[in-house]
């Protein structure tokens, strides 16, 4: 039976084709298929040039495969079964034969990017993504259509309750009912976009707005070559610079739009000019050619005699356009691939094949290579760098990466990828300033760089003020960079209020609701530099997430929205049972959401933690103008006082008499609730979290995904020591020996002053402790610290000790005050394990004071050393034994006197020794005068002049008398014995 189409189907359709801009179509109905046919051949029918394409998306399963033996078994199938007449010809069978489809999983959509389409059919609606709805949007040409399938619903208002595939991470063991807020949002937003129809599976069109009733043909104004006004402009272009090169051959046969084409000639200006520490930096949305233009500039740096190009992105996978656009400058430039250049296709597997090198040899040796954006030491030769998305890398690296060459910078401001302003904010904002001053009064890497700035506004896909571009970007908030206002006046940080944010009315697309979340929004993209659409709806739908903000001193009296100085998003964890954390460790899986219990029962294998309740702070985010004042810290600390209850009262009365108030329609609560409730009423099962300070616990080794959560309590402070004492070891090695040190300092917080131990700094020592340091120092090393510190040596004499030395201060072993920059350089040498001019470019100091600082903290340590080694030492010589003194019992007198009788008595009794008669005896004389007239008849009467004559006498001698002469008798005979030997002995010699 044949059915009139509806007049405004076509009428849109067309509009669109004439207009270069899309139509959105939603078709409701188990056979919504069908109506694809149609559809396609109204548009096939509009369209001048050839048939469509079609792009065709789906979850997991196809009605009919893609594969066409495998269609055909399955249509004998259903012939088989009496499902399909092989009488009628059945027109879905035959657009499918036609060829033309891609098909595409919701899971591989990243293999489409780049690609462009002239029709896009989104199936399985509960499988899409905020980032698949932009991801595959976007592949959709000027003219094309999207058709969105849906199953029968007997209400549009069913998708508010549809559980969608994302809902199964949102929901944990303690929060497990996601809010459809965000399908209610989209829906919403669909009534109010003019380039969008909702219908049945037989084209009725569903009156959801009004705009719908006035869809009428619109006219296009063309001139006589059917060229509108930018297309005009465009070949105007491209004429007045057909005879320069090579510049002209690039635009004219390669450039898609006025403002590509400008843009390149300003790359190509900036290559001709050869002028070094340039930088020309790109900035756009998705889809607006950057990455051709930057492929045809460097074609064009070729051929202006450029040898040596560097590209850098994130991954060589991000560079397939903008190498794929260097060859196709090089077709227009008449370079012949294998005769004047030959490709370079990446061995590494996880590249994928990715172009990572182009050698050219067409006029000398010129290569066009791509290095990692870590890499930047590989940069000295280098003549041109082209930096593609440079918001995805980090912005200490961007840095790095700057130099005295000429630099092509681009970056995606808004986008469905991962954006964020950060680095026009910051680098760009920098480089802008610096450029306007002269380089003679600027100091640093940076100064006296020449900086451009570009813009691209217009699509390459489709045309300019295209509707569903609009309807998109105010949906996913993609262009939110002129969402934020200025604040014309910065309350005190003490007079700010946190506020806590009610979702239902912040997604109920009521017009200042949507403002709100604008600027929510466009603080997220100002404040990071990775952003995703997926985060909208993981704010909206996921039931442990909540939102507040911080405002100034709100005026009620005024009719209007107040300024956001911060945005704070928080995540309920914990309340997870001790059945499921020994589960979850056994297997070795961590299910999703509940990121801190989970990474505390993982890293410390602890199964009580997870039943705890607490709060995980996701991300904060801080106006550009208010940074670095004191509003995060300001609202952190009223979050903590809000968890505390110290801002509103818990009590189990307020619980009591609170009287339960049925859940109100998002659509119904932009009238009945204020956007942001002050005096909010925590709920029952809100955790309480009795804790002042944060301590880092665990942050991940995974490059550019730094993860790290923060708590405090007595009972965590053993996970903290830990903690630090893992991070300690881990700067040593390559997963944070490249970060900067004023953020390892911040994560180790190490205790720096001891003022209160000066005053004996070895009395803190333990007992033993020089002892337990003689496995990693030894008395050689302290006196190698001696030699260095007494300036007889250079300080590579104690690199080997100082990493020994920076673990034990700053694990707190080494009780010495140091300064904070003196700590810092004791972090970067001893732990990063830096050289001198590393730290140079880090500190901004000179070398000279580096080595004066570390001087000073390798003195300071020796004599802390020295001095427990001393005092070990000292411990374990013997000890002589103390003697008591005690007084005598008597006097000195009396104690000379007892002495002297006592020398008296001694003297007497030797007296009278020498006086026995019985000695004296022996000297008598017995003869008498008769003896002595014989002895001096002898003499012949006469005296010896001595005076002394000899008597003989008669008496015998005392005993003792004998013995001694008897022994001395024998003594002279030994004696002369001993000579007769003697003699003996020569005779015989």
């Amino acid at each position: 039976m044949r059915k009139k189409v509806d007049e405004r189907i076509r009428t849109l359709i067309e509009n669109g084709v004439k207009l270069r801009h899309r139509s959105l179509f939603l078709i409701i109905g188990d056979k919504s298929r069908d109506q694809i046919v149609n559809l396609h051949y109204m548009l096939s029918k509009a369209v001048v040039k050839s048939r469509p394409s079609v792009l065709w998306c789906y979850k997991d399963k196809l009605e009919l495969s893609s594969h066409k033996k495998k269609r055909a078994k399955q249509v004998k199938k259903l012939m088989q079964r009496g499902l399909l007449d092989p009488e009628k010809v059945d027109p879905f069978s035959l657009f499918l034969e036609t060829g033309g489809l891609t098909y595409c999983l919701y899971k591989d959509s990243e293999r489409i990017l780049g690609n462009t389409f002239g029709m896009c059919i989104l199936q399985d609606f509960e499988a899409l993504t905020p980032n698949l709805l932009a991801r595959t949007i976007e592949t959709v040409e000027g003219g094309g259509l999207i058709v969105l399938l849906l199953r029968s619903l007997s209400s549009l208002t069913s998708l508010y309750t549809m559980a969608m595939d994302v809902h199964e991470r949102f929901r944990t063991e303690s929060h497990s009912e996601p809010t459809g807020r965000f399908n209610e949002r989209f829906l919403l937003s669909l009534a109010s976009c003019k380039a969008c129809v909702a219908m049945d599976d037989e084209l009725n069109i569903l009156p959801i707005s009004s705009h719908i009733r006035s869809i009428t043909p619109i006219p296009v104004s063309e001139d006589s070559e059917g060229l509108s006004e930018a297309e005009r402009n465009l070949k105007n272009l491209k004429e007045q610079l057909h005879e320069d090169f090579p510049v002209g051959p690039l635009v004219k046969k390669k450039c898609c739009t006025l403002d590509q084409g400008k843009t390149v000639i300003t790359f190509l200006d900036s290559v001709l000019d050869k002028t070094p520490r340039s930088t020309v930096a790109l900035l756009a949305a998705r889809g607006r050619g950057k990455s051709a233009a930057l492929g045809l500039a460097v074609a064009g740096a070729v051929a202006a005699g450029y040898s040596n190009i560097f590209i850098t992105a994130p991954s060589p996978e991000n560079l397939k356009t903008l190498f794929e656009f260097i060859c196709k400058g090089f077709d227009a430039l008449e370079y012949k691939e294998h005769i004047d250049y030959d490709v370079v296709k990446s061995a590494n597997p996880e590249f994928k094949k990715a172009t990572v090198r182009i050698n050219i040899f067409k006029q000398h040796r010129q290569t066009i290579q791509y290095i990692q954006p870590h890499e930047h030491e590989k940069l000295s030769q280098v003549e041109l760098l082209v930096i593609d998305e440079a918001a995805a890398i980090p912005l200490p690296v961007v840095r790095s990466l700057l130099g005295p060459y000429l630099v092509f910078l681009s970056s995606t401001v808004n986008g469905y990828e991962g954006t964020g302003r950060s680095l026009s904010l910051k680098l760009l904002q920098q480089l802008e300033e610096q450029s306007q001053i002269s380089s003679k009064n600027l100091e640093g890497s940076l100064s006296g760089r020449l900086f451009r700035k570009i813009e691209l506004s217009e699509s390459i896909r489709y045309a300019s003020h295209d509707l569903i571009e609009s309807w998109l970007n105010s949906l996913l908030c993609l262009d939110v960079v002129s969402s934020i206002p200025s604040i014309s006046r910065l309350p005190l940080p003490s007079e700010c209020d946190l506020y806590y944010v009610n979702r239902d009315t912040l997604f109920s697309y009521h017009k200042d609701s949507e403002l709100f979340l604008q600027r929510m929004m466009a603080l997220y993209v100002a404040s990071h530099y990775k952003n995703s659409p997926n985060d909208l709806q993981l704010m909206a739908d996921a039931p442990a997430h909540h939102l507040f903000v911080l405002l100034g001193p709100v005026d009620e009296s005024k009719n209007q929205l107040p300024d956001i100085l911060c945005v704070l998003q928080v995540c309920l964890e914990g309340q997870i049972s001790r059945k499921s954390a020994i589960q979850s460790l056994s297997e070795g899986h961590q299910p999703f959401g509940d990121q801190i219990p989970w990474k505390f029962c993982e890293q410390f294998r602890d199964t009580v933690f997870p039943s705890f309740s607490g709060a995980r702070v996701v991300r904060i985010a801080t106006h550009p103008s208010a940074m670095r004042l004191g509003y995060g810290s300001a609202a952190v600390e009223l979050l903590t006082r809000y968890f505390e209850g110290k801002i509103t009262p818990i009590s189990e009365v307020d619980d009591e008499n609170d009287v339960e108030i049925p859940r109100v329609r998002v659509t119904e609560a932009a009238e009945k609730v204020s956007l942001l409730e002050e005096n909010i009423k925590p709920r029952t099962d809100l955790p309480h979290l009795l804790r002042h300070k944060f301590a880092p616990f665990y942050i991940g080794q995974i490059p550019n995904t730094v993860t790290e959560g923060r708590m405090n309590g007595a009972f965590l402070v053993p996970f903290y020591q830990d903690f630090k004492r893992r991070f300690a070891r881990l700067l040593e090695g390559d997963s944070f020996r490249s970060m900067e040190y004023k953020l390892a300092m911040s994560v180790l917080d190490p205790k720096i002053n001891y003022a209160d131990m000066e005053q004996e700094p070895t009395s803190s020592a333990p007992d033993g402790f020089w002892r337990s340091l003689t496995d990693d120092l030894s008395l050689y090393d302290l006196e190698r610290l001696k030699v260095y510190t007494n300036n007889l040596a250079d300080f590579h004499l104690i690199l080997d000790v100082v990493p020994i030395l920076a673990r034990l201060y700053f694990r707190g072993k080494l009780p010495v005050s140091l300064s904070y920059v003196q700590t810092s350089v004791l972090l970067c040498v001893g732990l990063q394990q830096r050289n001198i001019t590393f730290i140079e470019e880090q500190m901004k100091l000179e070398r000279t004071q580096i080595l004066s600082l570390f001087m000073k903290v390798m003195k300071k340590l020796y004599k802390y050393l020295h001095g427990i080694a001393s005092k070990d030492v000292e411990s374990t010589l013997p000890r002589l034994k103390e003697r008591e003194l005690r007084p005598h019992s008597i006097s000195v007198d009396d104690d000379l006197k007892e002495a002297a009788k006592q020398v008296e008595d001694g003297m007497k009794s030797k007296m009278e020794g020498l006086l026995n008669t019985e000695l004296l005896q022996q000297y008598a004389i017995v003869g008498g005068e008769e003896e002595f007239d014989d002895a001096l008849q002898k003499h012949g009467g006469k005296i010896n002049p001595g005076g002394v004559i000899s008597v003989k006498s008669n008496r015998v001698k005392p005993e003792k008398h004998e013995k001694q002469e008897s022994g001395a008798s024998g003594k002279k005979r030994g004696k002369e014995d001993h000579r007769g030997s003697r003699s003996n002995k020569k005779s015989r010699s």
